[in-house]
């Protein structure tokens, strides 16, 4: 099997580029010459770690403590293996490009230098370079991904069809990850703390209705539903609404279904109030056991 391009086409060019080269001999301090003037295109100098500060446009702001302190047993052991990217800003000083958790953890072993690709790049470049290298990452959420394709098209002024060559997706599964920044912000807050995955969040989009994507939201968190589950309730939910009469604006309210959703939030059950044009009705509260029950009437109980 091919080893797949952790860099990505986009990244991968853009740090080939002569043009965000740094002068590695010959010239004054961080100024660039041409190719024949001496610069080395990939050079590697091994780095003080006081000369390098933190990138500020990285576009990760958690580090997982327990992946930082294992990263950094390593490095105390065999030292930083993969260099970090840095630009020049000056003499002596350095700016991280991409490589933040091996320069955290570079620090918390202890190091005193650590290997470095040396390059010059502006703001945008370093936006561009910082968002791209992040996407490529392995431990990323759905969401993260999603904030830095929204960021690279926003703040980078990319197309999606730019967007698709700089990290080597196509279009649709770019589309998809911006979908899910059109999710409230709580089932978002859900796909970051890894609560529900990308296939539950791609299923609960298509749900046009709000109080109806909640309570299905919370169904999946309380019942642990697989993505299959999920998106069978997605599928069956319009009849069900139907059958129901919590789609028809002639027989609820928009003030009534509010109350359905929060009798849902409350019990952790699909509430479904009935109510007819005579302005009778019935609520119905669903359970699937003998434990469910005692649930249901001790929570009546105590309100």
């Amino acid at each position: 099997m091919a080893k797949r391009n952790a860099l990505g086409r986009g990244l991968g060019a853009l740090l080939e580029n002569y043009d965000t080269d740094v002068t590695t001999k010959g010239g004054d301090p961080g100024k660039q010459t041409s190719l024949e003037g001496g610069t080395l295109v990939g050079t590697v100098a091994n780095l003080s770690l006081e000369s390098i500060e933190a990138n500020p446009f990285q576009p990760r702001t958690d580090f997982d403590a327990e992946a930082l302190e294992e990263l950094s047993a390593s490095i105390k052991q065999f030292s930083l293996i993969q260099p970090v990217t840095v630009r020049k800003m000056g003499y002596d000083q350095y700016q991280l490009i991409s490589g933040e958790r091996r320069f955290k953890a570079a620090k918390m072993a202890g190091l005193d230098k650590i290997p470095a690709y040396i390059r010059i790049a502006n703001d945008q470049e370093m936006l561009e370079l910082a968002l791209v290298e992040n996407i490529q990452r392995q431990d990323l959420n759905a969401l993260e991904i999603a904030i830095s394709y929204n960021r690279l098209t926003e703040e980078c002024n990319l197309t999606q069809e730019e967007l698709s060559n700089r990290v080597g997706k196509n279009r649709a599964t770019i589309s998809n990850y911006l979908r899910l920044l059109k999710l409230p912000d709580v089932i978002q807050a859900a796909i970051k703390t890894n609560k529900i995955q990308m296939g539950h969040a791609r299923a609960l989009i298509n749900i046009e209705d709000a109080d109806w994507q909640m309570v299905i939201f919370k169904k999946t968190i309380s019942k642990s539903l697989s993505v299959r589950q999920v998106e069978n309730l997605v599928r069956d939910g319009g009849t069900k609404k139907e059958a129901t009469g919590t789609t028809k604006p002639s027989v609820l309210t928009n003030e009534q279904k509010k109350m359905a959703y929060q009798l849902s939030t409350f019990f952790d059950a699909e509430v479904e109030i009935k109510r007819n044009r005579d302005k009778t009705g019935k609520i119905i509260i669903p359970f699937n056991s003998d434990e469910e029950l005692d649930k249901l009437v001790t929570a009546i109980d105590q309100t």
